[in-house]
């Protein structure tokens, strides 16, 4: 895939000739400068390296009552959501330590928080009553872990990796299209982010401009009209993660789901069912009480207790581990009931704009110090989730949080099917608190309940835990398939 991705990007963006198209609005020559060089391209948005397109349509979202007697999962409803792309596997080892590489080399002489800010909390695997040591030292960084998904790793944190993502992608794209070249030697703020580089505000001494067809000037950077940058990795909305993981693409007929699914496959059994390989579980989870592995000779799972970012079966979506093997992070803040309130179509919960600040006289906008645009909460208006900015100086935790009242305390133990509760318990006066973000999908330590993806639970943005992972997903520009 990655390979068609590449050379997707080196197509040159083709202009519609200026000579056969005509305004169907003005009559004017579109492209031309004679008629003030109004430029129209025709490019299709590529898929980003690592993402699937999820094709969006209807599905039923949420758990049938009798199925659940917790008060935080939906009651079901039919919901709609637009085509996505999403990552094929949850975000490696490897993929997180190449990001610490970058935050290293660019911060670690003017801003070495950043840094210490970006790394997972590998303290994560240590207990008192347990034996896990080995994996504080080695679980992110020896090798023999570095396609298995990172855990330890906050809310926040995740949302840094997606900005991180979006900016060498784009990156990449314009240096394989011949406008700026490879520059290691990036530090602290002048560093390459997309909304800098479209604002102007990074310019690299190795720049190629594009010819400029409206007076004024000869030459200009590549421009978000242009259609060659990908709009920004993030997380996924609770209602893209959950429609992705049941992946009914692939048991509908005609606009009719043949049949209802607990978990990414049809039926309810945990194991293959036929041929050859009857009998192999399909997923990473704990089969019982302290059964994490099974017996020597006969491992159930084969991963003791995290496996390969890419093990078991696919979904009829391609999606890798979208049950068990580590839950994710979604965009969402928590909600205890929202079915009658979210949007059918798209809906997403908690996910405040932010505007680009520019200065009211000079029309300039303004870089921070880790070279991102400073952003504001615009708190009348709510959007789709989108990346956060790194840490700022000005906040020292990138986007304002507003937390609810009452306090907040961490509880650890198992509900009554079997899930591992290293949770947050708040007052329930009170579930409106910004700080609480959604996780779903199950994983190791579970037992098979948590493994449907409509089940869902949640976590300070904060925190990580040794079982929570996350994969990112994009938004997709155009036609749905």
């Amino acid at each position: 895939m990655l390979k068609n991705y590449f050379s997707l990007i080196l197509i040159t963006v083709t202009f519609i000739s200026c000579s056969k198209q005509r305004s169907s609005t003005t009559g004017w020559n579109l492209n031309d400068p004679v008629n003030g060089g109004f430029e129209v391209v025709a490019q299709e948005q590529i898929t980003g390296p690592g993402l699937v397109l999820i094709e969006g349509g209807r599905f039923t979202m949420g758990m049938a009552p009798q199925a659940s007697t917790l008060d935080h999962d939906q009651n079901m409803r039919n919901v709609s959501v637009p085509s996505f792309y999403m990552d094929q596997t949850e975000v490696s080892n490897q993929s997180y330590l190449e990001y610490l590489f970058w935050v290293y080399r660019v911060f670690e002489e003017t801003n070495p928080e950043i840094y210490d800010a970006a790394l997972p909390d590998t303290n994560v695997w240590r207990s008192e009553v347990d034996f896990n040591e080995q994996y504080v030292s080695t679980y992110l960084r020896h090798p023999a872990f570095s396609n298995y998904p990172v855990v330890g790793v906050s809310w926040r944190q995740a949302m840094d990796f997606c900005s991180w993502r979006t900016d060498r992608v784009n990156e990449q794209i314009l240096i394989d299209n011949g406008y700026i070249k490879h520059s290691p030697k990036q530090k602290a703020d002048d560093n390459f982010t997309t909304d800098a580089y479209l604002a102007g505000l990074y310019k690299p001494a190795n720049n190629k401009l594009r010819p400029n067809l409206a007076p004024g000037s000869e030459t200009r950077n590549i421009r978000w009209e242009d259609g060659l940058l990908l709009p920004p990795y993030r997380l996924p909305s609770e209602m893209e993660w959950e429609y992705a993981a049941f992946g009914h693409v692939g048991n509908s007929i005609a606009e009719n789901v043949v049949e209802y699914r607990n978990y990414p496959w049809n039926g309810n059994q945990l194991r293959f069912p036929y041929g050859k390989k009857q009998g192999v579980m399909l997923a990473n989870y704990r089969r019982d009480k302290g059964d994490y592995m099974g017996v020597a000779g006969r491992l159930n799972d084969n991963a003791a207790p995290v496996g390969p970012v890419n093990a078991y079966w696919p979904n009829d979506f391609g999606l890798y581990n979208m049950a068990g093997n580590v839950n994710e992070w979604v965009a969402d803040e928590f909600r205890s009931v929202i079915s009658e309130e979210s949007d059918e179509f798209n809906g997403a919960y908690g996910h405040a704009l932010l505007l680009t600040k520019r200065d009211v006289e000079t029309r300039q906008f303004s870089k921070d110090s880790t070279g991102r645009l400073i952003k504001e909460r615009d708190p009348k208006r709510y959007t789709i989730p989108g990346p956060l900015d790194l840490i700022s100086e000005d906040d020292g935790a990138g986007v304002e949080t507003v937390v609810s009242e009452g306090e907040v305390a961490v509880t650890e133990g198992s509900d009554e099917f079997g899930g591992n509760t290293e949770n947050i318990d708040a007052d329930r006066s009170s579930m409106l608190n910004a700080r609480r973000r959604v996780y779903k999908g199950g994983s190791w330590k579970d037992m098979p309940h948590w493994l449907n993806p409509s089940t869902r639970r949640y976590l300070d943005e904060d925190m990580s835990r040794s079982d929570i992972g996350f994969r990112c997903a994009m938004t997709r520009m155009g036609a749905p398939r």
